[in-house]
């Protein structure tokens, strides 16, 4: 063989290995930065004007007209996954 002829180059296991333990690195941190999907909250005049726990409770707790899933999270602030509602009158986030 000629010093111009080169054998093509042949990925060995641990070649494998690490192109494996890169793609698995990258599709982690592409699927850990996708957005919630969570439940907007409804556009009436209630949900608008809504801006405590308490309020959402009222409705959502356990022994409200709308009680929250039992594998609901128990954050204390709604609206950090709930998108507010158009003409919200309370903080932006």
């Amino acid at each position: 063989m000629t010093e111009k002829q080169k054998k093509p180059w042949k990925p060995g296991k641990r070649d494998l290995l690490f192109l494996g333990i890169i793609a698995t690195v990258v599709i982690a941190l592409v699927l850990g930065t996708s957005e919630r999907k969570t439940t907007p909250t409804p556009n009436d005049d209630v949900h608008r004007t809504t801006t405590s726990k308490a309020e959402c409770l009222a409705c959502h707790g356990a022994d409200g007209i709308s009680p929250r899933q039992v594998k609901h999270t128990q954050v204390d602030k709604c609206f950090l996954c709930h998108a507010q509602p158009d003409g919200w009158v309370g903080d932006k986030k």
